[in-house]
């Protein structure tokens, strides 16, 4: 049994009429004639009863025009999918993103997307949280990637995963042979952290309130690789995420314990705002890279 065969089938059964079902399919009427004639010798009964020049369907016919017009249905549909896909697409894809995922994340992403849609130009925004959801408020982006921001009207978010944020130090640190650190042992310890308009610090600052830590903190800066930077120089500890820590970096990354601090890192979308396929095509990525990311073992960062 082949497509055509369903394709005559289905036009006759609609019209009851040889020739206009020969016309809608684009073939005469002999060769129309001939392939039902062929369907109903492979299946084993009649699928429609001629009487004179009138024509009937039969009860198998019947039986079979329901699962034939469902089968051609979602060929059909299956077909239109894959044409979609080779349609290559155009346009701009505005993504705004925290530091910590500019650092490896985003640049791996937009390699992947860019090899598969050529004609798609991608505009990277490294902001703050704050600033990107002001950003995607005012429509000046598309998606943001970062972490949970605090309860913002207008704005939708969707959680990719759940990131422990851990004690960095340089290998030279007393703590680096360590296994774990409880959160209570930051207490007058010297740490470097982003500052307080950050949501990021404001959650640290209520973990450290909660375990009754009040740590030095001898520095604020405002990006990541800073404080890193820092850490490596002279001994003080920084609260990241590992995924901010290179490989071979000298830094040595503790987990947290009572209580460990999580972020969830996810997509942020302003609310009724219409999406352009490249726009859907790259979030699509973003969640399908994290995914994996996800499974994929974590290396020790020491």
């Amino acid at each position: 049994m082949e497509l055509r065969h369903l394709r005559y089938f289905i036009a006759l059964a609609g019209t009851l009429n040889f020739t206009r079902a020969a016309e809608s399919v684009h073939v005469t009427q002999s060769t129309l004639s001939h392939q039902i004639r062929r369907l109903e010798d492979e299946i084993g009964q009649p699928l429609f009863a001629r009487v004179g020049k009138r024509v009937f369907i039969t009860e198998a016919g019947e039986a079979f025009l329901t699962y034939a017009s469902r089968a051609l249905s979602e060929i059909d549909q299956g077909l239109g999918e894959l044409k979609a896909r080779d349609v290559s697409m155009s346009g701009v894809v505005r993504v705004g993103t925290t530091h910590t995922f500019n650092l490896g994340f985003i640049p791996e992403c937009v390699a992947q997307f860019l090899l598969r849609n050529i004609t798609v130009k991608v505009v990277i925004e490294e902001l703050p949280a704050d600033a990107i959801a002001a950003s995607l408020d005012a429509g000046q982006l598309d998606i943001g990637v970062a972490y949970r921001p605090e309860l913002r009207s207008g704005l939708r978010f969707e959680p990719l995963f759940n990131e422990e944020l851990v004690l960095v130090v340089a290998n030279s640190h007393p703590w680096a042979g360590r296994k774990r650190i409880r959160m209570i042992e930051l207490h007058r310890e010297p740490l470097v952290m982003l500052p307080s308009s950050f949501s990021t610090r404001r959650m640290l600052d209520e973990f450290l309130t909660a375990a009754g830590a009040s740590p030095n903190i001898i520095a604020e800066m405002n990006t990541v690789s800073a404080m890193l930077g820092l850490v490596s120089r002279i001994q003080v500890g920084a609260i990241v995420a590992s995924s901010a820590i290179n490989e071979n970096s000298g830094l040595c990354a503790l987990p947290i314990e009572g209580p460990t601090p999580m972020r969830t890192p996810g997509l942020l979308f302003k609310e009724g705002q219409a999406q352009s396929k490249p726009v859907r095509a790259f979030a699509s990525l973003i969640r399908k890279t994290a995914m994996i990311s996800t499974l994929r073992p974590r290396k020790s960062k020491r």
